[in-house]
């Protein structure tokens, strides 16, 4: 019989790493779209895949995770040095790319729920504001470096993909579910629902019409 008791620390650590990656690729692409240099391929890269949690983490009092863990930064950096590299290679998977962004929005959103959950226990408006901040945040900012409206506030659902996740992730620690399982569905959700809004494009209502 094969073994999966995987300590849990080990297992939250590697989705965050992947997470991180995840995000870092996408802004290392959007860095590239906008014709930026190696250093701002880079410096977008890492702000993607970081600045999230790096919020996180400060606004809830804790020392950044992305500082007193280099893993983190050299995982960003590695990541925009190979698209840097692999760009005329990979550019025609972009499509792909996304799907990466919507597993780094699920990894993220949960990432970010196990961290106020393990500060402040079963604490709803903690737990749905770190899911949602460490989900957004980085994208936000990669959007607002390359002065476009941020991709969270006008294509698809996206903070609501991460809600959803959040929300049920919530729930099962709620009823007592175990954390494993609460990790693993809230992310299969939360990516889930991105992924099919993706494909039908799916979005929220907005306001029609211009004001004068």
């Amino acid at each position: 019989m094969i073994d999966f008791s995987i300590p849990s620390e080990v297992f939250i650590y590697v989705l965050d790493l992947f997470g991180t990656m995840a995000f870092a690729v996408t802004g290392a692409f959007k860095a590239i779209e906008h014709k930026s240099d190696l250093v701002g391929i880079i410096l977008l890269a890492t702000i993607t895949g970081v600045a999230g949690g790096t919020i996180r983490d400060v606004v809830m009092g804790q020392f950044p995770n992305s500082i007193s863990d280099p893993t983190y930064v050299i995982i960003t950096v590695a990541s925009g040095f190979s698209i840097f590299f692999l760009y005329s290679r990979l550019k025609k998977h972009w499509n792909l790319f996304l799907k990466f962004d919507a597993f780094g929005l699920g990894i993220f959103t949960i990432i970010g729920g196990t961290f106020a959950y393990n500060l402040f226990g079963i604490n709803f408006l903690a737990i749905i504001f770190a899911g949602i901040l460490t989900a957004v945040g980085g994208g936000i900012l990669r959007d607002v470096f390359v002065n476009q409206i941020p991709i969270v506030f006008v294509k698809e659902l996206y903070i609501t993909a991460s809600f959803i996740g959040i929300f049920v992730f919530y729930l099962i620690l709620y009823f007592g579910g175990e954390l494993y399982l609460a990790t693993i569905v809230g992310i299969v959700i939360s990516t889930g629902v991105r992924l099919t809004a993706m494909k039908y494009n799916w979005n929220l209502p907005q306001v029609r019409g211009k004001l004068d």
